[in-house]
């Protein structure tokens, strides 16, 4: 893996914000965390290493927070060159084939499947091991050559939020599941005397780009989504691909989509939705939660619901988003026996509910989803069952299971440029994928005549 800057790793290292050690035995085994956030998901992090270290005091969980998923990664690979890496790293599911890439200074793979770390054991010095608990669609996504190589933590897929309350009003009674349902519905609310501004939004992001094509069955990359062996061309002007944009397309010149003119933009599509802007917000079931309180706190009722998808096909089903988190290779014993006991501990179905509860992602086991359920949690809050429901609904393909890519994040970036040429310069959606497709696979031969063998 190529470090990006050596200069820009170490200014953002010094950002870096450092969780103080509890008190721990003089001899304590330090596992250090890397996670890429800065917010309250690294305070909850550092809330469970706390409890840890206090079950534990022969180890002393350090959680560290980064900017990014790419800061941490990058910081990982500096760390690996001067012999230094942390235990675990946290890194986002689109960067699953760079992880297996990186190797250490010796040359030497920097990560070790969690599953061939466990080696087969239930417990790992009195904690159970949860592996085989983990939902499916993030189990899927994260098994590669018949090994489970990460530990999943933040997982989510993308979700529909309606205002219940604009719906009522233009006498629509059920909510858009297709995208010719969704058109017929923009086009009776934005007919209403007192319309919002516009009728549905959502990030310009290939993720959802993505999901559209595991809703139609569709591979993003060839050699089964890159599962097979190693992915040695995508897909991006496929039929599907076309599809979904004739349809975003069509949404855009009808004036039924709204878009903000910045790419990637999760706070202004939000922020559209929660000011009653739009009637639909196609979004991170991450934020679940917080969508749910702040339509509350505006005065409406959100409901989620699945991504909509393609009606004049099967729908295949949707796959995952969010982040994962890696175990380091060169570890001693002591230090490498510490960070599975972390990682089971970190995900253990308490924890996994008590993540969903603070932030909206899923929980990641089954025996989490079932914790909710005898709580009466989803009774209470229906709209955070819905991006399990969609994912438990899923066909087990290729496509759904996600593609694994080389130089993912670069040919992100190629979609989302497409898009807008599309959008804003109404470039042809045939001739702008075409290009794109070809910019995305000169990404992708020049990533493998570097790492493949």
């Amino acid at each position: 893996m190529k470090i990006r800057s050596l200069i820009l790793v170490l200014m953002m290292a010094l950002l870096v914000m450092v969780m103080p050690a509890a008190a721990q035995d003089e001899e304590a085994t330090d596992v250090v965390v890397w996670v890429a956030f800065t917010d309250g998901r690294l305070d909850w992090a550092r809330e469970r290493a706390a409890e840890f270290n206090e079950l534990y005091p022969e180890y002393n969980v350090i959680v560290e927070g980064y900017g990014s998923y790419n800061e941490a990664f990058d910081a990982t690979l500096l760390a690996a060159e001067q012999s230094n890496p942390p235990a675990i790293t946290h890194f986002f599911e689109a960067a699953t084939q760079e992880a297996r890439d990186a190797v250490t200074a010796s040359g030497d793979p920097l990560f070790k499947s969690v599953e061939a770390a466990i080696d087969g054991r239930t417990e790992i010095n009195g904690v159970p091991v949860v592996l085989g608990d983990v939902v499916s669609a993030a189990a899927n996504y994260y098994t590669t050559d018949g090994e489970f190589t990460s530990m999943p933590w933040n997982t989510s897929s993308a979700i529909m939020f309606t205002n219940a309350d604009l719906l009522a009003a233009a006498g629509i009674e059920e909510i858009p599941a297709t995208w010719q349902e969704i058109e017929a519905a923009c086009e009776i609310i934005m007919a209403m005397d007192d319309a919002p501004e516009s009728c549905a939004t959502w990030p310009n992001h290939s993720w959802f780009f993505e999901q559209s094509m595991g809703q139609q069955g569709a591979d993003l990359a060839n050699n089964g989504n890159g599962r097979e062996s190693r992915a040695t061309e995508v897909y991006i002007n496929s039929d599907a691909a076309v599809a979904y944009m004739n349809w975003w397309k069509g949404m855009y010149d009808n004036g039924y989509y709204v878009y903000t003119g910045v790419v990637r933009d999760w706070t202004g599509t939000y922020n559209a939705f929660i000011a009653q802007q739009v009637a639909f917000l196609i979004y991170s079931s991450s934020d679940t939660t917080l969508i749910t309180n702040d339509s509350d706190a505006a005065g409406f009722s959100a409901v989620a619901s699945f991504m909509p998808y393609n009606g004049d096909v099967e729908y295949v089903g949707n796959l995952i988003g969010g982040a994962t988190l890696w175990l380091n290779t060169c570890l001693d014993e002591s230090t490498g026996t510490g960070a599975l006991m972390f990682l089971a501990l970190f995900v253990n179905p308490e924890n996994a509910a008590s993540l969903h509860q603070f932030a909206g992602y899923i929980p990641v086991t089954t025996t989490a989803v079932g914790l909710l359920q005898e709580e009466g949690w989803y009774d209470e809050n229906p709209n955070s069952l819905v991006a399990s429901a969609q994912l438990a609904a899923a066909q087990e393909t290729t496509a759904t299971a996600g593609a694994l890519v080389g130089n993912f994040v670069a040919i992100r970036d190629v979609i989302t440029d497409a898009v807008e040429e599309i959008l804003l310069n109404d470039v042809d959606v045939v001739e702008a994928l075409t290009d794109a497709n070809e910019e995305a696979n000169t990404l992708l031969s020049d990533y493998n005549e570097l790492y493949s063998e």
